[in-house]
Order: structure tokens, then sequence, then C-alpha cells
């Protein structure tokens, strides 16, 4: 509480807020110049960087720490406004907005990010915070599908990618080596092997050779299972192919599981899986933290937030 000399001389400085409606209580202004401690500078020191340790990293080059993320949208946002990222690569800013209650709009040009962005959401929030945004421009039907390998075969091998999770090997343009992408797990408890599935996306004309080429590879590679991810349904030589394989038996189980399995686009559409143990430990991508409480508090944005009432 003030006495009526202070409340005059604060008044006489313009620190005092009268409100429009008669009856209402006169608020203090005050301004960052007026507070303790230091004002946030340009230049920050006190956010660790991301280093290959961090919880948080996920493997994408350019992550950067939620911590500074999660600054910057404070300082420049309040609640419901909604936050831009138009190169939003792993979705750092994405995942900062949603744990801040911000709406927010991401856009990047690969499918790559875009399946990796919705893994870490799910990891972060859970499966049902995708019914709280919608993706854009990604194939949601066959035809869709199509049309995105005639546009870009490489953006159409990442999407398909993502139907089942799998990590696109990271290659140049034109480089083959017969794998297109790899998922790890683990079916022998967390001290056990690492296990990888290898996979080959073709979009074009499917025939026998490519599931005997899957087949070579595997072997090479010293894999367990082989998946073949095609536009078009398999004929019957490739389905015999297959199972010429023979089956992958998880160690210390009778279940077995085939060693070449084939999938169409319109069967991953409809829902279909890939076929190994069900309990096996995700080992492909690092996970996203479950969401957590914000790492600093709120800063007011405007004069009516600072205001403090008598």
């Amino acid at each position: 509480m003030f006495n009526v000399a202070t409340l005059e001389e604060l008044d006489a400085a313009g620190k005092l807020h009268w409100p429009k409606k008669s009856g209402g209580m006169p608020r203090l202004k005050q301004y960052p110049g007026d507070l303790p401690g230091v004002p946030l500078q340009d230049v920050w020191s006190d956010i660790r960087p991301m280093h290959n340790l961090a919880a948080e990293r996920l493997g994408y080059p350019t992550q950067k720490p939620e911590a500074l993320l999660e600054r910057i949208i404070k300082a420049s946002s309040n609640e419901g406004d909604v936050v831009l990222d138009p190169f939003c690569g792993c979705g750092t800013a994405i995942a900062a907005a949603q744990r801040l209650n911000r709406r927010w709009m991401g856009i990047d040009i690969t499918h790559l990010a875009i399946g990796l962005i919705k893994k870490r959401l799910d990891d972060a929030f859970g499966v049902s915070v995708r019914e709280t945004y919608e993706v854009f421009g990604e194939p949601v039907d066959l035809a869709g599908a199509e049309a995105l390998a005639k546009e870009d075969p490489y953006q159409f091998q990442w999407w398909a990618l993502s139907l089942v999770g799998a990590r696109p090997l990271e290659k140049k343009k034109g480089a083959d080596q017969g794998i297109d992408g790899r998922l790890y797990f683990h079916d022998e408890g967390r001290g056990g092997n690492t296990k990888q599935i290898i996979f080959s996306v073709k979009a074009g004309h499917v025939q026998a050779a490519y599931v005997r080429d899957l087949r070579g590879v595997i072997e090479r590679e010293k894999a367990d299972i082989g998946v073949l991810i095609s536009m078009e349904p398999p004929t019957k030589p490739m389905i015999k192919e297959a199972a010429e394989a023979g089956l992958y038996y998880p160690p210390g189980l009778a279940d077995s599981y085939p060693r070449i399995q084939i999938l169409s686009i319109a069967e991953l559409l409809a829902g279909k899986k890939i076929d190994y143990p069900r309990f096996a430990l995700d080992a492909t991508f690092k996970k996203a933290p479950k969401t957590r409480k914000p790492a600093e508090e709120q800063i007011p944005l405007s004069e009516a937030d600072t205001d403090e009432p008598f």
C-alpha cells in the first residue's frame, strides 16, 4: 500500500494507470528498467547448445534446443497466438509452441522432416495430438501417392518410409546400394543385440528380380527382415520368391515372421503393418522427451499485463 504523498508523486511521474470506467482501481505501471535483475540481452549464453548426448536430440543436423525456442516464443507471443516456422526441420519450434499453448504453422519442403515432426509430437504429447493439427501436401490416398512418385521419386521414397517408421538411408541421389531405409529393434531385452529391417521402395513397375535383390541385400547386411514397399501390388512370382526366403525366429520364442515381406502403398494406407515382434523395442529414432513444464516463466508483453494493482 502507498500513502497519498507517494501516490501523488507516482501520478505526477506518469506511473499510474487510471481505468476508464469509474470505480476501478488505479494500477502501477512497471517497466523493465524498474524491475530487479538485468534485462535480457541480445546474446544468450545461459542456454546450453545441443550436444550429442542431449536428451532431446533426435539426430537432425540443424536441431536447436527447445529452451531457446521457448524463450523466443514467450518473448514475442501470448497464449493463443500463432507461431509460424517456414523452415521447420525437425519441428523444435512446433513442439515448443504446442507446449506453450500457441497455435502454430510449420512448413518444410521434405517429407523426411514432416514424418519426423509427426513422430516427435506423438512421442512428446501422445498420439491424440494428431487430432489437433492437419498436414497439407501429404498423400492421403493412392492417387496422391502416384502423383508424388511421378513428381519426385525421392520425396515419395521418404514419405513411404515414414508410413512404417523407418529411417531413410542418408545417401546422395543416384547412389543405390539396394537400401532405401532401415528400422532397428530389440527383441532380446535392452541388453540384447540390435536387429534391423532393410527397406527397398519401388515407385514403378515391380518384378520378381526386386525380391531376389532384396534377399541378397539382407544377407549381405546380416539383417533379420527385408521389406519391399511397392506402388503396385506384388505379382505371384514375387510372392513365391518372398516365401522362399524363409522365416525369422526371435531368440527363445516359437513365433516366426516372414524374412521377406512385400507391402503395397494401398495396404499401408489401409493400415497394414510390418510383421515383426510387436513386443520389440523400436530403436530406429531417438524418442522425443514426454511433455514437460516450460523452461521459463512467461514474460509479460503488454502494458496491461505488467500493471500491478494496489
